[in-house]
C-alpha cells in the first residue's frame, strides 16, 4: 500500500497540529482538465508537523458511517480522502456527485471532485479534512452537526430546491444540457434553438396568463364551475364579519383560505363554529401579502382525503393523497418530545430528496390539538395515532401516499380535461373524496383549487408508496432524448477570426437560413455580425447558447482557458485540433457518438469519422482550412 511521503511544499492553510494540507483551490463548471464535469479541484499533500496514522486506522472509522468503503484497498492517503470526499459530497441525500479523480504532481497530489454548487462542495472539502485531523488525533467529531449544515447549505442554494434538483438530475441522467441562469433566475435546458426556461415546473412556453389565472382562486373556481366540474359553493369576503355571515348561509363545517397563496399557507379546514372560525379568517389574513387586497374564500368543507392530481401536457400522470402530520404515542413521551423525536427521522431531514418535511408548530396545530382537549405538553396512550392539523400540508409536515393506480377513469378523464384549459406544462388539481377510486359523477367530490407551478417530489419520492417519474414525464415532452436538447457544436483548440469567418460562410453558403454563433479569443459573432466580447469568455459561450435562434456553435478552447476556466459545455460534434497540447487533447475526451476529429501535428493530420480514421499529409502551402472544411460539410 502506498502512502505519500511528507514534502518541503509551503504551507497554505495547516496548522501546527494538521497532517495533511490542503490549497490552490480552483472550481470549473463544466468539463475541465481533471473531470469531464462541472469540479473542485486543490492541492493534498502530507505536512511534517505531524505522522498520520495509517491509513486501516482511518479507514476503520470512516467505514463505521460509510461500511462499503470498508471494503477497499487504497493507494494512499490522497486516494483514501478523495473517495470519502465522493461519499460526504452526497450529503446522504443521494445527491449525483460520484465523480472524482486523483493526478499526482511534483510535490504533491491534485485531487478533483464533482462539484455542483462551489460553497457546498468547498464546505464538504474542509468537513473531511476536519474529520481526518480529528481521527488522528483520536478527538471527538460532530459528524451530524457539520453534516445538517452542509446539507442546509446546498438546500439553499440554487439548486436545492426539491424540485429543482429532481428536474437537474434526471436532465443530467439523460444527457440534457442543463445549467443555471444566475441573472435570470431560471435553468436552461437545452441549448441554442432547442432550449427551454424555467424553474422547478413552470416554463417559458408557459401562458403566464393561464399562470396567473390559477392563482386567483375565485376566478378560477367560477371558471370550473362554468365548464360543469364540482367546486364547493362558498364566496369571497374581505371583513370577518362577511365571513361570518357566509359561513352561516352556506352552513358549517367551511374552510377558509387567503385567495392569494400557495403551500396551504392561511388555510383552515373543517371549521366547525364562529370561533373557529374568527381564528381562521386571521390565519387567512396573515398568509396574505402586504401589497394583496384582502380577499378571503369562505366555502363550504367537504368531508374526505385530500389529493392532488398532476397533468403534463394535458395528459394525466400521478396522484398522491396527502395526510395531515400526525404522531404515535408510545405511553409515556409527550405529543412535543413526539415531535421532536419524529423530526429526527432521515425522511424528515427535510432536504431535496428527503419524501416528508419536519413537523412545524404554529398557532393552527396548536388550536387543533385543543379542539380534541390535547396540547404539546399531553402524553398519549401507546399506538394511539393523534392528527396535528387539519391541513394536509406537506411542508408542515404532512405524509404523501402514491395513489396513481387507484384513480377512477372518470377521474383521469376529469384531470385532462381541466388541463386541456390550460396552456401550461404542468397543472396540480387539488381535490377532496373519500376515494379516487369512485367517480367524481357519484357525489362527495370537489375540486378545491389548480396549481400552475406544482411541486413533484410528492410523487417522485412519497412516504408510502413507489415513485412515479415525474421529472421524465416533463423533460420528454421536450426533448425525446439528450440529443435532441442539442445544437451541432464545433470545438477547435486556436483558430483566427479570418479562419473563423471563413468557417461560418462555409456553413451558411449550404444552410442559408441558420443562425451560427462563433467565439474564439478576439471575437463573438453571430453570423457575420460581431458582437461584444466578455471578459470571461465562457460567459460568451453561454450567451451564444442561450440564443434561442442559435442553430449552431463554433467554439474555440485553447489550454490557457481549458486550465484557468474550463469548458462552458461538454460533447462536441467535430473537434479541430492544430498541434494540440496535452491539455487541448482534452477536446476530444467526451466527444459525441459519430463525431469526426481532425487533428493536426506539423504537416500530418488524422482524421477520425464515425470510427473510421484516414491519415493526410498537407501539400505544400495547402491550408489547413482546406481540410476541416470539407469535414463541417459531412455532418449535416
Amino acid at each position: 500500500m502506498l502512502q505519500e511521503k511528507s514534502t518541503d511544499a509551503v504551507r497554505i492553510n495547516a496548522r501546527k497540529t494538521d497532517v495533511f494540507d490542503i490549497f490552490k483551490f480552483k472550481h470549473y463548471m463544466g468539463p475541465n482538465p481533471y473531470l469531464e464535469v462541472g469540479a473542485l479541484v486543490f492541492n493534498f499533500v502530507l505536512t511534517e508537523y505531524r505522522t498520520p496514522v495509517p491509513i486501516e486506522d482511518y479507514v476503520a472509522m470512516i467505514s463505521d458511517r460509510y461500511p462499503h468503503l470498508g471494503n477497499r484497498e487504497y493507494e494512499s492517503y490522497a486516494h483514501l480522502f478523495a473517495q470519502t470526499l465522493s461519499e460526504v459530497g452526497k450529503l446522504e441525500m443521494g445527491l449525483h456527485l460520484t465523480r472524482w479523480s486523483i493526478q499526482p504532481n511534483a510535490d504533491n497530489v491534485r485531487i478533483a471532485i464533482q462539484s455542483l454548487h462551489e460553497r457546498t462542495t468547498r464546505g464538504v472539502v474542509y468537513f473531511v479534512w476536519d474529520w481526518f485531523e480529528a481521527i488522528n488525533r483520536d478527538a471527538d467529531f460532530l459528524f451530524e452537526d457539520e453534516l445538517a449544515r452542509l446539507q442546509n447549505k446546498f438546500r439553499q442554494s440554487a439548486y436545492g430546491g426539491p424540485t429543482v434538483y429532481a428536474l437537474l438530475r434526471t436532465a443530467y441522467e439523460k444527457a440534457i444540457p442543463t445549467f443555471y441562469l444566475w441573472e435570470e433566475g431560471l435553468m436552461q435546458y437545452g441549448y441554442g434553438k432547442k432550449h427551454i426556461r424555467g424553474i422547478a415546473t413552470t416554463f417559458d412556453c408557459d401562458s403566464h396568463i393561464d399562470s396567473d389565472f390559477t392563482t386567483r382562486k375565485d376566478d378560477c373556481k367560477a371558471f370550473l364551475k362554468t365548464l360543469g366540474f364540482p367546486v364547493p359553493e362558498g364566496d369571497i369576503v374581505n371583513t370577518q364579519k362577511d365571513a361570518l355571515a357566509v359561513a352561516r348561509e352556506i352552513g358549517y363545517p367551511v374552510a377558509v383560505k387567503p385567495v392569494v397563496g400557495h403551500k396551504g399557507i392561511g388555510v383552515t379546514a373543517e371549521v366547525q363554529d364562529s370561533e373557529e372560525l374568527e381564528s381562521a379568517y386571521d390565519r387567512a389574513l396573515a398568509a396574505i401579502p402586504e401589497e394583496q387586497a384582502t380577499r378571503i374564500i369562505v366555502e363550504k368543507s367537504i368531508s374526505g382525503a385530500d389529493f392532488r392530481l398532476l397533468c403534463v401536457n394535458g395528459k394525466f400522470v400521478a396522484a398522491t393523497e396527502r395526510r395531515p402530520a400526525s404522531v404515535v404515542g408510545d405511553g409515556y413521551s409527550t405529543i412535543d418530545e413526539l415531535i421532536r423525536e419524529e423530526n429526527r427521522k432521515p425522511a424528515r431531514w427535510d432536504t431535496p430528496t428527503s419524501p416528508m418535511s419536519k413537523i412545524q408548530r404554529d398557532e393552527a396545530m396548536e388550536l387543533y390539538l385543543r379542539e380534541q382537549r390535547l396540547t404539546l405538553d399531553s402524553v398519549i396512550e401507546k399506538d394511539q395515532t393523534v392528527y396535528l392539523r387539519k391541513v394536509a400540508n406537506l411542508s408542515a409536515g404532512g405524509i404523501s401516499i402514491n395513489a396513481t393506480h387507484t384513480v377512477h377513469h372518470d377521474n383521469i378523464i376529469l384531470a385532462q380535461d381541466i388541463a386541456q384549459h390550460f396552456r401550461l406544462t404542468c397543472l396540480g388539481i387539488d381535490v377532496i373524496t373519500k376515494s379516487l377510486a369512485e367517480s367524481w359523477k357519484d357525489g362527495n367530490f370537489a375540486i378545491l383549487e389548480i396549481n400552475a407551478a406544482p411541486g413533484i417530489l410528492m410523487h417522485l419520492n412519497p412516504a408510502v408508496g413507489d415513485s412515479v417519474d415525474v421529472p421524465s414525464h416533463i423533460l420528454s415532452t421536450f426533448f425525446e432524448s439528450g440529443t435532441e436538447a442539442r445544437i451541432p457544436i464545433i470545438t477547435f483548440n486556436k483558430i483566427s477570426v479570418h479562419d473563423l469567418q471563413e468557417t461560418i460562410d462555409h456553413i451558411l453558403l449550404q444552410h442559408p437560413d441558420w443562425t451560427v454563433g462563433a467565439v474564439c479569443r478576439e471575437g463573438v459573432f453571430v453570423n457575420r455580425s460581431k458582437k461584444v466580447l466578455s471578459k470571461d469568455y465562457n460567459t460568451n459561450v453561454q450567451s451564444l447558447l442561450r440564443n434561442p435562434k442559435l442553430d449552431l456553435l463554433i467554439a474555440a478552447y485553447d489550454e490557457e482557458i481549458l486550465d484557468r476556466d474550463g469548458m462552458f459545455y461538454q460533447g462536441s460534434n467535430m473537434v479541430v485540433l492544430d498541434n494540440p497540447s496535452e491539455i487541448e487533447m482534452m477536446l476530444v475526451r467526451d466527444i459525441l457518438e459519430g463525431s469526426t476529429v481532425v487533428i493536426k501535428k506539423g504537416d500530418s493530420v488524422s482524421i477520425s469519422r464515425k470510427g473510421l480514421i484516414e491519415d493526410y499529409t498537407l501539400g505544400e502551402d495547402e491550408p489547413f482550412t482546406r481540410v476541416y472544411l470539407k469535414e463541417v460539410g459531412t455532418l449535416f
